[in-house]
């Protein structure tokens, strides 16, 4: 390394560099730097131009340091420009967001299953579950939906219809699945419920409520599941239970009975009673009854049989669950329970088996494994 040469053309290259607006301090500093680095690289590679090699690698080193003043500043400029300490406003675009997926370009399934996966946080494997379809069906059905949405303009937000059923199932999820969503569900529709005056956002958010109230009863301090029946009525959320009744009855009032409303009045029907045994079955099999005319789901005619077996006897339970298809999710569980009413121990355990084997979600496994266990002891008695 010829150091003379670094030193004779130190100064050529500090001219060009301020002759091309550096001012002297930084182009100095550009040009040491370029200094350290002609020494560590041209013992293995020296340059033809040394001083247009030392130019280049100076200009360079004063424009990077140039952008990194100038970022500098700018950041200090902006934190001069923020605000004061202390709360700041909440922006919140979640409920937005569910609009914007429920896109009329989509049909209302489609739409809320995208909804589900793209922003409820839900798995494709729980979505397929809320809506009874083989998991390879509503990836299939999602991906049409993702490809449907592609490149069109998000500037139509879908019906509140859509968002509410996506509330609910992402509630359901969050409520007996295995993701902890239901609060959220119901932050956000508290939120909607105070955008806009509509009887079914209303009868959802008394639905959740009065589900809600009961979650500290649900779970035995082992973690295992607690049946309704044997739930402490004294853990219940008794503030919960009387926010979602009023707002249950302010909705009943305009007349205008939709689903989420007719579910909301079983659920303050089982939350009125004082003990299991004083709830009022023959009531809740009246709603289930409207329920079913306003669905004709499945699910709820699966819910009604147990409510017929309670209100009617577990033999009229199970003529009633005996018209529905036995490949219904948890068809095996009421069937068990209901059997168990009746007496007939070991068909019941029998089918606590078969319904463990069947369970959606672990938690739910373990109870009707401890159920199927407890008949089979009963019985060796």
């Amino acid at each position: 390394m010829n150091e003379v040469l670094l030193r004779s053309l130190t100064p050529s290259v500090l001219g060009i560099l301020v002759r091309r607006g550096a001012d002297f301090a930084a182009a100095e500093d550009a040009v040491q730097d370029a200094l350290v680095e002609a020494v560590r690289v041209w013992p293995a590679d020296p340059p033809r131009d040394a001083k247009g090699w030392l130019v280049t690698v100076a200009w360079r080193r004063f424009l990077d340091a140039t952008r990194a003043d100038t970022a500098r500043r700018r950041r200090e400029d902006l934190v001069d420009e923020e605000p004061a300490p202390g709360p700041a406003p909440a922006v919140d675009d979640t409920l937005q967001l569910y609009f914007l997926c429920a896109h009329p370009s989509l049909t209302p399934s489609s739409a809320v299953a995208l909804t589900l996966r793209a922003v409820g946080g839900l798995t494709t494997r729980q979505i397929a579950q809320a809506y009874l379809v083989p998991e390879a069906t509503m990836a299939q059905r999602i991906s049409r939906a993702k490809r449907t949405v592609s490149g069109v303009r998000f500037d139509r937000p879908g019906d509140v219809a859509t968002v509410l059923r996506v509330l609910y199932l992402v509630f359901n999820e969050g409520y007996s699945g295995d993701v902890d969503l239901a609060a959220e569900a119901i932050r956000l529709t508290r939120q909607l419920a105070a955008a806009i005056d509509h009887p079914e956002v209303a009868g959802l958010l008394a639905l959740m409520l009065l589900h809600h109230a009961r979650r500290a009863a649900r779970t035995a301090p082992d973690g295992s599941l607690v049946p309704l029946a044997k739930q402490d009525r004294g853990r219940w959320d008794t503030e919960s239970i009387a926010e979602g009744v009023e707002i249950l009855q302010t909705a009943l009032a305009r007349d205008r009975l939709g689903e989420f409303q007719a579910q909301a009045a079983i659920a303050a029907l089982h939350a009125d009673a004082p003990t299991a045994e004083e709830t009022d079955w023959v009531q809740i099999v009246e709603w289930y009854d409207e329920l079913a005319r306003l669905t004709d789901s499945p699910v709820v005619r699966l819910n009604r049989a147990v409510a017929v077996g309670e209100a009617d006897g577990p033999r009229a339970g199970l003529a009633a669950l005996a018209t529905l298809d036995d490949t219904l999710p948890r068809h095996t569980a009421v069937a068990a329970y209901l059997h168990e009413r009746d007496g007939d121990l070991a068909t019941a355990a029998r089918l606590y088996s078969e319904a463990a084997q069947k369970a959606p979600n672990l938690a739910e496994r373990d109870h009707l494994t401890r159920q199927a266990a407890r008949l089979n002891a009963r019985r060796c008695l």
